[in-house]
């Protein structure tokens, strides 16, 4: 049950039963068109990069081979990316930017990021931890500024009786930050920064890989969602079984490379460095400092792990972020014991609800 605290700022949409998939897309679009639009127009990366960059005559073949490999193997999404697009009014160039913008970005040429901050797209922290007592997986969801206001629910019921809940980015398939299925499957999303040349042109995007976990009917199922397709870009998933009592951290990469690792007794901080597939990175200043930072703290209940996403004791690179490129737009809190989504606003040490989820 969704149990909304007053003046919270997140809207939820329950679409209920949809059998198509670019009807679930229109009526996502329809009621958050003003979302949508509002971000299209704000977003710096979409209107000084994705867009210049889509008129020029190098992007055509990129822009192509990413309609043709996610097209292919995701047919329903596409359909969902284009309902999207009608039901919201904006142009179907400007939805597919905001979806491909890891697998594009990589590709466009030094000179036209003319500011360092355009680049800096979206960085999260997780801490991790099954043992005996307690397992639960709390998590940071960050993005640039742009995103600050332009996010939303979406809850949906499929024809095949699967029904799902996700945090979305407006213009964004549901969802590339967390959410969870009736199959008590849940997850959140950590970003990682492969090597340039780690990154295969033209691949399946990470919006399509997330948005298949939705519908995925367990952990061995949800595995092999994201390491069946052939990437573009690496991606970090934390899957959660709250039935099971299980969690595994994925890491992947382009060529079909992947990593899982269990998560046990001993807590397990990630931030946006791949920490155990072998793969050339780029070295990503903030996600170190973070990941140092929570090495120094201690994590003994659930209370102790939102304090650390709540830490901004380092004032350059906090774990709670604020500005002014990078903000925590909310934290959520999976319990796998009470089989609960807990999503927090503003700082998790004040302990703000916002909104709480059965996993069922």
């Amino acid at each position: 049950m969704d149990e909304p605290s007053e003046g919270n700022a997140v809207e939820t949409l329950d679409i209920g039963l949809c059998r198509e998939a670019h009807q679930m897309g229109c009526l996502i679009g329809k009621r958050f068109s003003g979302l949508i639009k509002s971000r299209v127009a704000t977003d710096l990366t979409l209107q000084k990069q994705l867009l210049p960059f889509a008129r020029t005559p190098r992007a055509k073949s990129l822009l192509e081979a990413l309609e043709t490999s996610n097209r292919e193997r995701y047919p329903r999404y596409w359909d969902e990316l284009l309902g999207t697009a009608v039901g919201s009014g904006v142009p179907f160039l400007h939805i597919m930017l905001l979806n491909f913008r890891k697998e594009i970005l990589p590709f466009i040429p030094n000179e036209r990021i003319k500011e360092k901050e355009e680049a800096v797209d979206d960085d999260c922290s997780d801490v991790l931890v099954v043992d005996e007592s307690m397992a639960f997986a709390a998590h940071n969801e960050d993005a640039n500024v742009a995103l600050l206001g332009h996010t939303f629910l979406v809850r949906a019921e499929l024809p095949n009786g699967l029904s799902f809940t996700a945090y979305t980015y407006a213009g964004e398939l549901p969802s590339c930050a967390f959410g969870f299925n009736s199959n008590g499957l849940a997850f959140t999303l950590n970003s990682v920064p492969p090597s340039n040349d780690e990154i295969a042109a033209g691949g399946v995007g990470r919006n399509f890989v997330s948005r298949d976990l939705l519908e995925a009917t367990g952990l061995a199922d949800a595995v092999n969602r994201i390491r069946s397709p052939n990437v573009s870009v690496g991606h970090c998933y934390n899957l959660v079984d709250v039935r099971n009592r299980r969690i595994l951290n994925v890491e992947t990469t382009s060529q079909n490379r992947f990593s899982v690792r269990e998560v046990g007794a001993t807590p397990f901080f990630h931030a946006n460095m791949y920490l155990h597939l072998q793969v050339k990175q780029l070295q990503d200043e903030n996600s170190i400092c973070r990941q140092r930072r929570a090495a120094l703290l201690s994590v003994e209940s659930k209370e102790e792990a939102l304090q650390i996403l709540g830490d901004a004791a380092d004032e350059k690179f906090p774990i709670f972020m604020t500005g002014p490129t990078l903000h925590t737009l909310c934290t959520v809190l999976i319990d796998l014991d009470e089989q609960t989504m807990t999503i927090f606003k503003g700082n998790p040490k004040k302990r703000e609800i916002s909104h709480v989820f059965r996993i069922d």
